[in-house]
């Protein structure tokens, strides 16, 4: 039997259930793979799974850093790598379920990662893009490293100062580094499975209802909470979204009512944007849910389509 399966797709598909259920049945664990939910005191807004619906299943790489810290991919893959190699020993199956797509493709293949130095270079960009403005960061990128520049936004902050920082530091380009670390051989070779629905409206309707029900569980309260212990508005992981919609709610810019259906259309395409991801992948099993379907509905199909890979 395979002992790694991932469980992929967007928001509100229902990821964590099915890994839930599968951790259940074959002996295994669940190695979340969402870039929001690592951060402690961030529950309600990420989707964080419950104890009540973790079932006594053991999950890893939840609440593993601070809302203020800075939290990447490289180090996800640092972290997560380890918990993974640890179950698959113990003859467990570890299941790594979750929609940040980056973080669960890196993962899988063992990238290398450019080194993140601390020699001030970063701190230097940072001032720069402050004093020179985005548009001259990223024509700076451009003379350097074409490539990237050109699949960032001038929004990109943060990607286009890693790109510069990576080139000064290394002589190599981002896309260069990127381009070599494809060649290697994943260090992994998952079953993937993908949730999806076949009518949109269905996965549309769900995430309208889940941000109505985080609402009502109290994510005003949390955010507020956040706020007030001294975690900055500005961070990155509150400008995730569900959070910096609710910031400038709360700072009088808008409603909350305003805030929740900003929310929404974010969080929708959002959800585009991840089955765009992982519809790239040639080797998932995609597991369409029709309008309705329950949870439990899905699970043969998973079941059958492991069967089918073991044999």
């Amino acid at each position: 039997m395979n002992n790694i399966i991932c469980i992929a797709g967007p928001t509100a598909s229902g990821k964590t259930a099915l890994a839930v259920e599968l951790a259940r049945e074959l002996n295994g664990e669940v190695v979340s793979c969402d870039s929001m939910q690592v951060y402690r005191r961030m529950d309600i807004g990420t989707a964080k799974p419950t104890k009540e619906e973790m079932q006594g299943i053991v999950h890893h790489m939840i609440d593993v850093a601070e809302p203020d810290e800075d939290f990447s991919v490289s180090r996800y893959c640092a972290m997560a790598s380890p918990i993974v190699d640890d179950i698959v020993a113990r003859g467990k199956t570890a299941i790594i379920a979750g929609g940040t797509g980056l973080y669960m493709d890196s993962l899988i293949r063992g990238n290398a990662f450019a080194p993140f130095p601390a020699t001030g270079v970063r701190e230097r960009l940072e001032a720069q893009a402050d004093a020179e403005g985005m548009e001259f960061m990223l024509n700076w990128l451009a003379s350097v490293d074409p490539d990237s520049a050109a699949r960032l936004h001038l929004s990109d902050r943060k990607r286009v100062i890693r790109a510069l920082e990576v080139y000064l530091e290394t002589g190599e380009t981002i896309t260069e580094h990127n381009r070599r670390t494809q060649e290697i051989p994943p260090k992994y070779t998952p079953l993937w499975l993908g949730l999806d629905f076949t009518d949109r409206a269905e996965l549309y309707r769900r995430i309208d209802l889940r941000v109505d029900i985080m609402l009502e569980m109290g994510l005003i309260r949390e955010i507020q909470d956040l706020l007030a212990s001294g975690i900055p508005a500005k961070c990155t992981a509150m400008q995730a979204i569900g959070y910096k919609e609710f910031v400038n709610a709360l700072n009088g810019e808008e409603s909350i009512e305003q805030a929740a259906e900003e929310v929404k259309k974010s969080s929708r395409h959002y959800a585009k944007r991840q089955l765009t991801w992982f519809r790239r992948n040639p080797s998932m099993h995609w597991l369409p849910r029709q309008t309705g379907q329950k949870n439990e509905e899905i699970l043969p199909m998973a079941r059958q389509i492991i069967y089918d890979f073991d044999n």
